[in-house]
């Protein structure tokens, strides 16, 4: 048996934590487990990975971006 008995947790460089208030409301970007600023929108999450020379290409990929609190349509409180 070649498997792992556990299954696989991703450990992504880059992962976006869960909304804060604000006004605008945000979430807080870290990459390689520091943060590097806030995103109001998914295009501020691309432009942080792209400062850290961090292509993107599949935001659902878990081994990527994680995604805490909601996903790449979260951007407001619920």
């Amino acid at each position: 048996m070649t498997e792992i008995s556990s299954p696989h947790m991703a450990n992504p460089r880059i992962m976006v934590l869960g909304v804060q208030p604000g006004t605008p409301p945000f979430r807080i970007v870290e990459i390689d487990g520091q943060v590097v600023g806030e995103a109001k929108a998914v295009t501020d999450v691309l432009m942080a990975a792209a400062a850290f020379g961090i292509t993107v290409h599949d935001l659902d990929d878990p081994d990527v971006v994680r995604w805490v609190g909601g996903d790449k349509f979260t951007w407001t409180l619920h």
